[in-house]
């Protein structure tokens, strides 16, 4: 197996346009673990460690573009109140160590449907930037994941950067494992409120071939709710419930599918009602946040 090195973004594509089997790495938190337990053994590995930028992130008008470099601690402890969704789920991800070198960035190139970036990513209408030698491509979070660990990825082509607009509204993530901690997703859930074009998104992981969103329960919010007034129980309980329809998941060691379509329905319901309770305020006595679901 042969390390490349490469220090610039330039470098990195050259060596990706040669090489177009080689994996790249960057926290290592997916690979290692892969190559460890000899799932894969490929020919070049590509480190991007070294790549000057793609630790960096920034303000572009009204969206935040975010290198592929960034760690889930510097997602928590520098985005948090930018992106609440993705701060939440970052939390969640393995241990103190793995999220000082695990990267969103990482978590989609690997493509899992189990990644815990992947459902707030899909609810908050991220965009992948991508580069090869050949150009820049822009690609939607929706369009980004293609089966079970593809993307639409070609060949030579590197993940650059993220792209999301700051929160405008409340962000929820929601996450169901056989343990509390250091542990695969059963199944996940995020979703964002979009007050200003009063909307819903949401995002799905763990329970499909991909990760997905629930627009039949977007589209039903965006017809049922009253951004005015409290949430209607009997909203938030269809919501839940078209949220577990779209969900297409396997019987596995983890979670059987009929457990993981009930907690999902659980946890859409919860995550709104959790979400309501920020957007209208805690003097909301008809929305009491998280003990009414």
């Amino acid at each position: 197996m042969e390390f490349l090195q490469p220090t610039t973004w330039d470098e990195a594509l050259a060596a990706k346009a040669e090489h177009p089997e080689a994996v790249p790495i960057q926290g290592g938190t997916d690979v290692m673990v892969e190559l460890n337990f000899d799932v894969r053994r490929p020919e070049h590995l590509l480190d991007l460690g070294r790549v000057a930028g793609l630790d960096r992130w920034e303000q572009t008008g009204d969206r935040l573009r975010i290198g592929a470099g960034v760690t889930y601690a510097r997602i928590i402890g520098e985005l948090g109140d930018r992106l609440p969704g993705l701060a939440q789920a970052a939390r969640t991800v393995g241990s103190p160590q793995i999220r000082n070198r695990g990267t969103v960035g990482g978590n989609l190139g690997a493509a899992s449907p189990a990644g815990d970036g992947h459902p707030p990513l899909l609810a908050a209408d991220a965009v992948v930037e991508v580069e090869s030698r050949r150009g820049i491509r822009m690609i939607a979070a929706t369009d980004f994941y293609q089966g079970v660990k593809r993307s639409a990825l070609e060949p030579d082509e590197l993940i650059r950067a993220f792209w999301l607009a700051p929160a405008t509204g409340p962000q929820y993530f929601s996450k169901i494992g056989t343990r509390n901690a250091m542990v695969i997703a059963v199944c996940s859930f995020a979703v964002a409120l979009h007050p200003g074009e009063r909307r819903v998104g949401t995002g799905i992981g763990s329970a499909a071939p991909t990760p997905i969103r629930a627009a039949a329960a977007e589209d039903f919010l965006a017809r049922e709710l009253d951004w005015d007034a409290p949430l209607d129980e009997a909203v938030a309980r269809e919501f839940g419930a078209l949220v577990g329809a779209a969900a297409t998941p396997i019987d596995d060691v983890r979670g059987t599918a009929a457990y993981r379509r009930h907690a999902l329905a659980v946890m859409a319901r919860r995550t709104l009602t959790w979400a309501w309770r920020d957007h209208r305020g805690p003097g909301d006595a008809e929305n009491p946040g998280r003990g009414a679901a």
